[in-house]
């Protein structure tokens, strides 16, 4: 029941969320209309589609293999602290 879709679904509504209050408080705006956070929450949601943990996912935090290029990780960074 708890499979990757499960997983990864979530982790992309977390993601999701998260841009959504980041955006709306710094730039006072929504990722729809915001370039820059637009292409972060679409880049972010290529990447969960794409990761190769599937079942096994782990926060990726903790990850050991780092499907994020640096600037991009950097970016999420900042907004999951926000």
């Amino acid at each position: 029941m708890f499979g990757k879709s499960t997983r990864i679904e979530r982790e992309k509504k977390t993601v999701s969320a998260m841009v959504r209050i980041y955006c709306r408080n710094e730039h006072g705006s929504d990722p729809q209309s915001c370039s820059s956070c637009g292409e972060l929450l679409e880049y972010a949601t290529r990447r969960l589609d794409r990761c190769p943990h599937g079942d096994g996912k782990c926060a990726c935090v903790d990850c050991p293999v780092h499907c994020f290029k640096p600037d991009m990780r950097t970016q999420v960074k900042i907004v999951m602290r926000y």
